[in-house]
């Protein structure tokens, strides 16, 4: 692996563009995805784990009694109006509904979380509730049957597939049967008038309901899915960001060091003095005057980290050239003896315009994570080569990953940056050993992006997968020491 080079020529597009006899080995994926020992080996990526947990006792219990007092009004202001209706029996339901609610809010702390079995069988109660009431006031012929659309939906928006399916089923079923079985229609008293509704029309809106129900719930659930995944994709984002960032917590324990070790600085210093004051030689005396002014130079280096640990921070290590960062990203996946990792050869170049001084750019974990992450991806998919290229002008800072790979498919190309999108090998396949989960792009887009930079990701010629970061020079250049 030859070492990063540095010119000062203007910057060629470096590349990996030759004819080869490599076929799409399947469709290419987002880069360097974290392994699941690296976020946590007991985490369930499924779209079921995705909702587990979501629908709280409050929640159910609060919405139920808004159920509840809804029914109870309509029905308060139909008999109030003089229209015909079983209403013994309706309250007899709404009744035994408003029972299982309070039993339900009493029994169990509001902040508590439904299992999956246990809300879908809540929910299934409200479904037997609401069907109860239309098959008492008219079957589908009572335009309120669209309530049977709410269990669903809070269903959909809140638990996995299977029960939401169950219960889709069981509303969509119940609506062809109030289509066909049901009590008439509470109408106002009208003498030798009788109201017949026909078939035609309840089946219609019977099938109305059931096609609302699916929508609405699909809809919901699809809206559901993919905030839910985002917001855990985002966690896993943070969580890296903190790993990567640890570091910085070396601040406070420095200054926490400074503080103990001012005693014995002190004493050093008070010992070295007297030391001074009582030399035996002129030797011993050089000797002594060394230590106390050593010992002060200590003690102004720990009052500097207490009174200001940033400012104390040690500026070299704090930046580092294009060469080194380059150096920094490959080195995992670099080896001269046996030419690379599993017969990929990983080298870099940095190039930059002429006259154009080299910069020196701050040292973030985001830039070092990220592209360590593309050239990880890059591993498991190249030929037999991949380039890592810097490149610099007056204004911008480019960084570029390069591979002799199959490329990214048209498919998997119009979705990357976002999470869970992944075709991977599994880690036995990988030369890496690492398991693709669909979050490596996103996340190290993500980090990118918080440093300013503008990632894109595309095709070479005639193949191979570029990925590229380009920052204005000021965002992430060094300022001078």
């Amino acid at each position: 692996m030859a070492q990063p080079a540095t010119t000062d020529t203007p910057a060629s597009q470096p590349g990996l563009d030759r004819t080869g006899t490599g076929a799409m080995q399947g469709d290419r994926v987002g880069g360097g995805d974290l392994s699941k020992d690296e976020i946590g080996s007991g985490e369930d990526w499924s779209e079921g784990a995705v909702h587990r947990g979501r629908l709280r006792v409050r929640t159910l219990v609060t919405l139920r009694w808004l159920v509840v007092a809804g029914e109870g009004a309509l029905l308060l202001a139909i008999m109030s109006m003089g229209f015909a209706a079983p209403y013994p029996l309706c309250f007899a339901v709404l009744g035994a509904s408003a029972w299982v609610n309070l039993l339900t809010g009493v029994a169990s702390p509001g902040q508590r979380v439904f299992g999956d079995r246990e809300a879908a069988a809540q929910l299934s109660l409200d479904i037997l509730q609401i069907s109860a009431l239309v098959f008492l006031t008219g079957g589908t012929s009572n335009p309120f049957v669209l309530i049977l659309i709410a269990p669903v939906t809070l269903a959909a928006a809140t638990l996995p597939l299977r029960p939401v399916l169950i219960l889709g089923v069981m509303a969509g079923v119940l609506s062809a049967i109030l289509a066909l079985v049901f009590l008439p229609l509470p109408l106002p008293p009208a003498p030798a008038m009788a109201a017949s509704i026909p078939f035609g029309l309840r089946a219609g809106a019977a099938l109305a309901n059931i096609v609302g129900i699916a929508l609405t719930a699909g809809y919901v659930r699809q809206a559901a899915v993919e905030s839910a995944r985002m917001a855990l994709a985002l966690d896993v984002t943070q969580a890296v960001l903190a790993r990567e960032q640890r570091l910085s917590a070396l601040g406070a324990l420095a200054a926490a060091a400074a503080h103990e070790l001012g005693t014995p600085l002190a004493t050093i210093s008070i010992v070295a003095k007297e030391l001074s004051r009582e030399a035996p030689s002129a030797q011993v005396k050089d000797d002594a005057d060394l230590l106390v002014s050593q010992a002060e130079r200590c003690r102004e280096i720990l009052r500097r980290l207490t009174d200001a640990p940033d400012a104390a921070s040690d500026a070299i290590h704090e930046r580092l050239s294009l060469r080194q960062l380059v150096q920094e990203v490959i080195e995992p996946h670099s080896n001269l003896e046996r030419g690379g990792v599993k017969g990929v050869r990983v080298e870099a170049i940095v190039t930059g315009a002429k006259g154009v001084k080299t910069p020196d750019i701050r040292r973030l974990p985001e830039i070092t994570h990220a592209f360590t992450a593309f050239v990880e991806n890059a591993v498991d998919f190249a030929a037999s080569e991949i380039l890592i290229s810097a490149r610099f002008d007056a204004e911008t800072i480019t960084m570029e990953v390069r591979d002799d790979g199959p490329g990214f498919s048209p498919e998997v190309l119009a979705k990357l940056g976002e999470p869970y999108v992944t075709t991977r090998p599994g880690g036995e396949g990988s030369r890496t050993g690492h398991i693709g989960m669909g979050l490596g792009f996103f996340i190290a887009k993500t980090l990118l992006e918080r440093t300013g930079a503008h990632v894109t990701f595309h095709n070479g010629k005639p193949h191979g997968a570029v990925v590229s970061a380009r920052w204005p020079r000021a965002k992430i250049e060094a300022g001078a020491i």
